[in-house]
């Protein structure tokens, strides 16, 4: 398990919801991201995802040694979705790896949706 690591005092788990987390925090501080989104399960609809549940927008997946994480963003029109896209990358994978120690092997950003903001 990749959340997992021993040291000379013992052993250290970090759950994925917390490396969720961190990666939707991460996301939101990136310029033309909306928020994250969440598929509502009754409309089959995605829907933009209230601050205290970032991470229900992320999904991580982990194999032996390997965390895939799949965000699910809603990002503001009028922005070029490739370089959105790409900060939002950049800017999850250093923070996870930055504060979890872990290394990611891959990063996908789903757009949802695109928002007008006044």
């Amino acid at each position: 398990m990749p959340g997992k690591f021993d040291n000379d005092f013992g052993m250290v788990s970090i759950d994925d919801g917390v490396i969720a987390t961190i990666a939707g925090l991460s996301a939101m501080e990136c310029y033309g991201i909306v928020g994250m989104a969440n598929k509502n399960a009754t409309e089959g609809l995605f829907e933009l995802v209230k601050w205290e549940n970032l991470s229900k927008g992320v999904k991580v997946h982990t194999k032996e040694n390997n965390i895939t994480i799949d965000l699910h963003v809603i990002l503001q029109y009028g922005v070029k979705i490739s370089v959105v896209a790409g900060n939002i990358i950049e800017k999850v994978k250093y923070n996870v790896e930055n504060l979890t120690g872990l290394k990611i092997e891959k990063i996908n950003v789903h757009v949802q949706g695109i928002r007008v903001q006044k």
